[in-house]
């Protein structure tokens, strides 16, 4: 009997294994997503054949078809499940999606994969949620922004016009009134789940680039902004829940379109196929921030990541000096249906960065420029900020003796 369920046990995985047909994956199932780990086959770099073009790279069925061959021999000698694949040229490895079928943890599984001489490296699907607390109140005309931030200020130097923020998130919803026109992309990377509008990542479009002077609701911090609607991750009562290849996913289009700025309101644990991506956008002029979590080592990730602009709703504290703050708390924005809200957390701290980060590239700087924080508890100056930026502001930007904190971004 045993002998005979190990025979139907191998057959099965066997014919997994050869068919690869792609299986739904990502955080539409979450159960099975924390069975799953991601397997980092290195793509070839392209070579010269004589008598013909580059070849033998990504874009070559060859290479494909190693590649697959490969992922198959890894996935029968691991005892493992091959579900899905996803090339990434740009960080130069081809994701195969593998599911743990026994009791191994996935760490274990993952770290025994890793020292395949075929693989490149592996890690397993981790989660990531955002940053926010449950809405409570209606809508009531009262932006921090406006006052904090002098937003009509800074509206008369700079709307965001002419840039592209990838807002990676749930879904957003492009039909609401304050945000028609103003989402230019919006993909579903969610596996297994139709795209829809979602609380979280329409609250967090709003406070980015929401439209303004339209007589109704609010204004975004950069409403001349163009949105890239990347939906990564699901809303589960108040919250949203993530894993590694959604975000993966949403992250690499995000930097494949040419976003200007990636506006990342979670957190989760450190990740190795993130983190590339994130390093690669870094290195192509893109500027991230992220939401800082107090409850993580280190804020979290993607917070955590050098050059990644760190944003909390509160003071962090003295240990943590390199995160900013931005008003996160009672703050007005657009909801699913054509309505508005009031929402928390320093997932919308996060998003109001991002939208003055495209105030700063309206005026073509990708390269370093400094957030500008007069306060001991990191409390950004956004008038400073984009005084430094664009050399001419004609705004109120706040008491002189401002502490200036450079990123490259």
């Amino acid at each position: 009997m045993i002998w005979t369920r190990r025979l139907v046990a191998a057959v099965l995985l066997a014919i997994a294994a050869a068919s690869f047909t792609p299986v739904t994956s990502g955080a539409a199932t979450n159960a099975r997503a924390n069975r799953e780990i991601l397997v980092m086959v290195r793509i070839a770099p392209d070579h010269f054949r004589p008598g013909n073009n580059y070849s033998g790279g990504y874009g070559d069925e060859l290479g494909r078809s190693a590649r697959a061959r490969i992922a198959r021999g890894v996935a029968h000698k691991h005892n493992l499940m091959l579900l899905d694949n996803w090339p990434m040229p740009m960080i130069g490895v081809d994701c195969f999606v593998m599911l743990v079928p026994d009791t191994r943890t996935t760490a274990a599984a993952a770290k025994e994969v890793s020292r395949d001489p075929e693989v490149s490296w592996a890690e397993p699907v981790e989660q990531y949620t955002s940053l926010a607390d449950p809405p409570n109140d209606p809508l009531f005309a009262a932006e921090p922004a406006a006052t904090q931030w002098h937003l009509a200020d800074l509206h008369r130097i700079a709307s965001g016009r002419g840039t592209r923020v990838a807002v990676v998130d749930s879904g957003i919803d492009a039909d609401h009134p304050d945000l028609a026109g103003q989402v230019i992309i919006n993909r579903n990377f969610v596996s297994g789940q139709e795209l829809v509008a979602e609380q979280h990542g329409t609250a967090v479009a709003g406070i980015i680039a929401a439209k303004g002077n339209n007589r109704l609701g609010i204004e975004g911090v950069a409403p001349g902004a163009r949105l890239l609607g990347l939906r990564a991750c699901l809303q589960r009562r108040g919250s949203t829940a993530c894993d590694t290849l959604s975000l993966a996913k949403a992250l690499y289009f995000a930097v494949e379109n040419k976003a200007d700025v990636i506006n990342l309101s979670l957190s989760g644990p450190d990740a190795r196929l993130l983190r590339e991506i994130l390093r690669i956008a870094s290195r192509r002029g893109v500027s991230i921030v992220a939401a800082f979590d107090p409850n993580l080592p280190n804020g979290g990730f993607p917070a955590s990541v050098s050059g990644v602009i760190a944003v909390s709703d509160a003071h962090a504290g003295a240990s943590n000096a390199k995160v900013y703050v931005a008003p996160g708390r009672q703050v007005p924005t657009t909801e699913p249906g054509g309505r508005w809200s009031l929402v928390n957390g320093s997932s919308f701290a996060a998003a109001h960065v991002s939208g003055l980060v495209a105030l700063i590239r309206e005026h073509g700087h990708s390269g370093p420029f400094a957030l500008v924080s007069g306060r001991r508890d990191g409390a950004i100056d956004a008038c400073a900020t984009l005084l430094r930026s664009v050399g001419s502001c004609d705004c109120r930007c706040g008491s002189s003796g401002n502490a200036i904190r450079g990123h490259s971004l």
